[in-house]
């Protein structure tokens, strides 16, 4: 494997820190030195909480394994008390509300269907808890069906019906 002007044996490009295989899409330099973009992340990128991780797998990891030392008194959290209603703080800064749960729904789980947010999981017919794509759903008073579900218990009723 050619990397930065250096060959490596493919069962020797690993990370500097954590020993994982590297290849083209995985790896960071620094000063000659090979690393995943994980540890890169953590050893140089951004420093503080969750930085140089994937999405889901922040914790309070300070670096200190990887010879980061961290500040002698970190300072403390103080929650900010901003009334900004944008978009952008909407979108950022809290999550919404999934529709069926009432719990805080994220872009990772998200999914749009009468035009409010749900969890993927919830994201199914209120009757018989199919799982339903935003193009296979109908909706009435707020609640979400499959077509099925919807014919039979609001469509027409009478002989041949539903």
């Amino acid at each position: 494997v050619q990397c930065d002007g250096r060959s490596f044996h493919r069962c020797c490009f690993l990370c500097m820190v954590c020993r994982k295989n590297l290849d083209s899409t995985t790896v960071a330099i620094h000063d000659a030195e090979v690393y995943c973009k994980s540890c890169y992340g953590k050893k140089y990128g951004p420093k503080g909480y969750g930085y140089g991780q994937g999405a889901g797998t922040l914790n309070m990891d300070r670096g200190e394994r990887l010879g980061i030392k961290p500040e002698s008194t970190p300072s403390p959290h103080r929650p900010t008390t901003n009334p900004n209603t944008s978009k952008f703080a909407q979108k950022f800064g809290g999550a919404e509300k999934c529709s069926r749960c009432g719990d805080s729904v994220y872009a990772a789980e998200k999914v749009i269907g009468a035009g409010k947010p749900w969890h993927k999981n919830c994201f199914r017919c209120a009757k018989c808890g199919k799982s339903l794509e935003s193009t296979t759903l109908t909706e009435k008073e707020g609640e979400i069906y499959c077509k099925g579900c919807y014919a039979k218990n609001f469509g027409p009723k009478g002989f041949g019906y539903g």
